[in-house]
């Protein structure tokens, strides 16, 4: 099982519209949620940048220190998995877009 931290970058089998993709994901849970749930919490993240362009889109600034191979976006769409079905931990959102990508979770979720 990967062990992860709130704004980690994971390689997760991400289920959406069409079917299930590999793709890279950010960790939104936090440490206190894992200590007592075997799952996590993660938002998307997309090299397609013509689509996230909503207030709740965040285009990631430091992308290669968040291990990612080409320019991204983190887009607001959550899911719930496993632990055991992350792949890899790849990288780490710096504290800019860590921010950034907090603020949209907060436009999107009413909590």
């Amino acid at each position: 099982m990967v062990s992860v931290k709130p704004a980690d970058v994971v390689i997760a089998d991400f289920p959406g519209i069409t079917g299930v993709k590999r793709r890279p994901a950010a960790v939104l849970s936090t440490i206190d949620y894992h200590v007592f749930h075997r799952d996590v919490i993660l938002g998307a993240i997309t090299t397609n940048l013509a689509v996230a362009t909503t207030p709740t889109d965040h285009l990631i600034v430091d992308w290669t220190m968040a291990g990612l191979r080409r320019p991204s976006a983190f887009r607001t769409f959550l899911v719930t998995l496993p632990q055991r079905e992350l792949i890899a931990t790849i990288g780490h959102l710096s504290d800019s877009d860590r921010t950034a990508v907090e603020e949209c979770v907060r436009k999107a979720i009413a909590v």
